[in-house]
Order: C-alpha cells, then structure tokens, then sequence
C-alpha cells in the first residue's frame, strides 16, 4: 500500500545544473556541508520557537530543542537531526525540489564570475542543503512537521536529475537527514572529525549540537559575554558564521546596555559592499533580531536607518516581549530606544575610525560612502554628525580623499563659502570649464560625481557656518579683493563682441535662454549655466539616465571675449565656418556638462571643421 504513495519528481533545470557542478567539481572544503545542515537544523528550531509564541498547538511541546549528530562507521553514514518546525510531504517536494531554483541559478552565475568552485559563497544564495552532494552518494530526509494531523514523509535522491517522496514512520516532530558518504568521504564517518567541523563553523549555534552523547559546540551568545572576553579570532568566527562571508569585518561594535533600554549587541561592517546594498527594497537587510535569546526576525530592517543597511550583526532584547509581532515592532517604544542607540553608537564608531585610522576608514569610505550620502540626503536629525564623515576629491587633492573640516581649515581667509561642481567624474570636472575661475584664486573645490551628491547638497547645505555653494551657480560672484581674472592681453572690442554674441543667439536659436559675456572665464572660450529657476546639470544628468527620448535643456551660454577661439572667430570671413564653430562650441560645453543627448552627432561637424582647417594649410 505505501509503495503506491510513492512518487519520483524531476529537479528543475537549474537544480540539475546545480547538482552537476557540486557532485563533480574538484571542491577541497567539503566540509561545509555539516555547516551548512546545522545552519538549516538551526533555522527550523528557530522557526518553531517563533511559531509557538502565538500557538501552542504543536507536536511535542515539550521537547528540548536540539541538534543530533550520529555516525555509523560501518554503514558509513552521517545522521543530522533536530525537533525544529518540520516539513510535510509538499513542504518537502518545495523546498528541496523547486524553491531554491532562483537561487540556484543566482549561485551558478556567482561561480562563472569569480571564474572558480568557491564553498565559501554556497549559503549566501540558499543552496546550502545541496552541498551534501559533495560528500554523499544518496541523501534521505525523513520530516514529519509541527502540525499535529500531518504524516511523515521521505525525501530520496542520489544527486542525479530526479528525487522520490514516499510516506515514511516518525513520531516525533522535526528533520532527519541521513548521507551515505561517497568512498572519499569516509573521513567525516568519525565522531571526532565532526566535532572539530562544529567546533570550527558552528559555534555559536544557539542550541546544543550533540555529536554521539557530547554536546559540541559553546552555544554561549557571543553578544551577551563581557567584551574583554571575546577575541578577535572570536569575534571574526561568529561573523563568518553569520553573514558566510569569508573576508574579515572592517569593523566589530559590541553593544551592551542597560538602560534607558535593555539590550545586547554585536554589530559588523563588512570589508566589501555587496551589490545588493543598493537596493534599498532588498529583503536581505538588517541585523538578526533577538527577544530573549528567542529569533524574532531573520532581517530586521527597522532597527537601523536604510542608510546603515551594510551593518551585519546580532540585536536581543530582554525588554522585548516574546509574543511581538513582526508588524509591530517597528512600532514599539523599545525598540525605538534601542534603533537610536545603535544609530549613535555605529556613527561614533565611524568617527573614531575616520579620526584614528584614516587609512582604513578610507577603505570604508571606497565601499560604502555612498550610504553616508543617502544618510545626509535623508535623515536631517544626523546631518551635522555625517557631515564630518563624507569625504570628496578636490581640484586640491584629486586621488585623495578630503574631510569637509579639512577643507574650512585651508580656506584662503577671504573665502566664505565652500564650492562644489557636480560631473560624471573628477577627470571630467578637472576640464570643466567651470573650474577656471577658482584656478587663479587659489580656492578649493569639491568634486561631485554621483547621482546621490545632488540629493545630498540639497540637505547639506552648510559646514562650520560656511555655506556650500555650486560653482556652477549663473549668480556666483566671488570677493573682489581677491586675484581677479587677468585684464591684460588681447581682447575683442564691446562692439566685435556684441556682434559674435548675436552671431550665437541667431545659431542656436532656441536651444539656448541667453548668450552673454562671461566675467569669470579665463581659459575656456564658453560655458554653459543654469538659470535661477531651471534644473541644475547634476539633475539633467539623473534625467538623461532615466529616460530614453532625451533633449538637451536650455541653458545660458557665457561666452569669454579673450580666448584665442573666441577672438578668431570675430575676425573670420567664412560664415559656414564661424557658424559651425559656434555649433560645435555649444555641443563641446554640453559634452563637459554630461548632458548631450547624442554625442555621435557631433562626428560630422568635427570633420568638417578639420577639412576646413587642412584647406587653410594647403
């Protein structure tokens, strides 16, 4: 009769490919998979500890929580058990035959870009339960769930492209995984192997693992024993654990606290950004959340601002209380408390690194400064505090990176204000024309090259009193006691000049609000500014970036009545030339502002112009 229950299932496409990689890849850290087991046996149990907060309901109530490993030398097999939440027959079939296909592929296309097998980022893409390929030549997992009407089942695959799921006998609540070692794993068929395995990856894990009789792993919280207890090699272990980053944190805070809110903390800054950081929607988000040492939340992304998202770590409450729900506690007075304190003490972190070792806040800054701008963009009750944390490349220093307290403390004395220019980057910002007019006055500027940084300057507006102020700005005007632009050397008459600067309107027509002389200009023939009321080119930009038909916007054109170009072409005879020079003029300042809409266009004219000149030659 039960013979007829059972049934075989095909893997999807990415699971077989999946399968292929880890059954015959040449993987030298096995071992893993024991990791891996605990890390899922863990997530069960903490999954029933959070079900049994609302529902008392459950399959054995009263059972301790733990994790069993068993070794049958003989039969060369490795059992994993534990009494978590269990799984029902299409619970199984979900999530060992489908679920993971997402991540699955994610997973296969992380291996083709690193362009090697690398175990280290096998759990970070949920398919960690498929590492037991490595090791095993069959796999059977035997789960009877939580409920209290279901039935056991059996899930059987040997790691080629099907599995079978069968109803099987088991009282007791929770998962059984058993392996048949493969002939070269016959190694971790040994109880004192796998204790060394535990006691390597699995720590920290928060419920006893047993291997035979003895328990193997500490099972202390990290987070709730006295700093000067815990090492460094410590304190990098239960990181790597926790986050399977394989790289060292850049930095640990460890956080214990009494009052005015009771709680424990172990925060981490990664070393590098992952890609996902820049979705501020990503589910992956947060530190764990615990309420006595009892998981409430995997990722709780409301016990930190969006802009610290990078922060890994671990958070327990014994002022929580146990049965809150997952939609409240962003709600919650405590946890209020405790989202300001970890707020505070990240960001006096940071500073006390910037300040002590700036050549690893650099290394931060390189990573995750774009956060502390989303910060200073967003979050106006911080703004004073992240200003002294953003750092800029300036025209001063354009491969270093410059602290805002550093700039006000070399400001010329009759500088008042702090100058900024936006552009795609700051080799592009060091042709800007724009730039000219701080050259010759010794005044710094700030180079702006991200989208953030428009966003950001609407916030962070002012430094030490000292305003910001767009150098790009058509109003701008700078202390006349200061080197003012050079007034010897040739330069076209009022009435030449007033004739070319028609000679422009009449060309560019409407693409341009006005054209006028500029009084600032020294070594550039033209520059483009934004009126009063119009959109800045740090904006312009963004746009172009989203949206697909484009059009360049209007600008003021100043143009500069003492450069070379300039003064030539008030004296050309050819009108198709000095027209066209005109044209490509205006195309070259929207190319420097980064927003031509097509800069292709400009081929033809170029030539042209060059033809133009060779006829001269000849």
């Amino acid at each position: 009769m039960q013979a007829e229950h059972t049934q075989q299932y095909e893997f999807k496409a990415e699971i077989k490919q999946l399968l292929n990689i880890l059954v015959h890849s040449l993987y030298t850290d096995r071992e893993i998979f024991l990791r891996e087991l605990i890390s899922n046996a863990s997530d069960a149990i903490n999954r029933l500890q959070f079900e049994m907060l609302t529902n008392a309901d459950v399959l054995d109530p009263e059972a301790p929580l733990e994790i069993h490993i068993d070794v049958d030398s003989e039969a060369k097999t490795v059992t994993i058990r534990d009494n978590g939440i269990g799984m029902n027959r299409d619970e199984l079939i979900q999530n060992l035959g489908t679920i993971a296909h997402s991540g699955a592929a994610t997973f296969i296309k992380a291996l083709q870009e690193r362009g090697e097998n690398n175990t280290d980022i096998i759990g970070q893409f949920g398919v960690g339960f498929y590492s037991v390929f490595m090791v095993a030549d069959e796999v059977r997992v035997t789960s009877r769930s939580y409920r209290k009407d279901d039935s056991a089942s059996v899930w059987t695959s040997t790691g080629d492209n099907a599995y079978t799921v069968e109803p099987a006998e088991k009282a007791t609540r929770g998962t059984e995984i058993t392996l048949k070692l493969k002939e070269d794993a016959v190694e971790f068929a040994t109880t004192w192997k796998l204790e060394q395995i535990v006691r390597k990856h699995s720590d920290y894990i928060p419920f006893p693992v047993y291997v035979g009789e003895k328990v193997a792993n500490k099972q202390t919280a990290i987070w709730r024993r006295n700093k000067s207890e815990v090492t460094a090699d410590e304190y990098k272990d239960f990181y790597r654990q926790l986050t399977l980053d394989n790289e060292p944190p850049l930095l640990h805070i460890h956080q214990q606290a009494e009052a005015p809110v009771q709680f424990y903390s172990l925060l981490y800054i990664p070393s590098k950004a992952d890609r996902a950081l820049w979705s501020a929607d990503s589910l992956e988000n947060g530190p764990r959340l615990y309420a006595r040492k009892v998981l409430i939340q995997e990722h709780a992304k409301d016990m930190l601002p969006q802009w610290l998202r990078f922060v890994a770590g671990v958070v327990d409450s014994e002022d929580l209380p146990l049965n809150i729900s997952r939609e409240t506690v962003r709600t919650n007075q405590v946890m209020t408390g405790i989202k300001k304190a970890l707020q505070n003490k990240v960001v006096s972190e940071l500073e006390r690194l910037a300040d002590k070792e700036p050549e690893q806040y650099a290394a931060f800054w390189e990573q995750f400064g774009r956060l502390i701008k989303e910060g200073l963009a967003t979050d106006y009750a911080v703004k004073d505090k992240l200003a002294r944390l953003v750092r800029f490349h300036t025209s001063a220093e354009p491969e270093k990176w410059v602290s805002l307290a550093e700039y006000v403390a070399r400001m010329p004395e009759k500088q008042t204000e702090i100058y900024y220019l936006f552009g795609e980057d700051a080799k592009s910002i060091q042709r800007s024309p724009h730039l000219d007019i701080f050259k010759g006055r010794a005044f710094e500027v700030l180079f702006l090259t991200e989208p953030i940084d428009s966003f950001m300057t609407s916030n962070l507006t002012e430094f030490e009193e000292k305003p910001l102020r767009n150098g790009a700005d058509a109003n701008l005007t700078l202390p006349e006691d200061e080197a003012a632009p050079d007034e010897t050397g040739e330069s076209l008459s009022d009435d030449a000049l007033a004739v070319l600067l028609r000679e422009f309107k009449t060309v560019l027509g409407d693409r341009v609000q006005d054209v006028r002389e500029s009084k600032l200009l020294t070594g550039s023939p033209v520059r483009l500014l934004a009126a009063e009321s119009a959109m800045g080119a740090d904006m312009e930009r963004i746009m172009k970036m989203m949206e697909r038909e484009y059009t360049a916007p209007k600008r003021i054109l100043e143009v500069n009545r003492k450069h070379p170009i300039i003064r030539g072409m008030a004296t050309l005879n050819d009108g198709v030339l000095r027209d066209d020079l005109a044209e490509q003029l205006y195309d070259s300042a929207l190319l420097l502002e980064g927003v031509h809409p097509n800069p292709a266009e400009m081929v033809p004219r170029i030539e042209a112009l060059m033809e133009a000149l060779t006829k001269q030659r000849t």
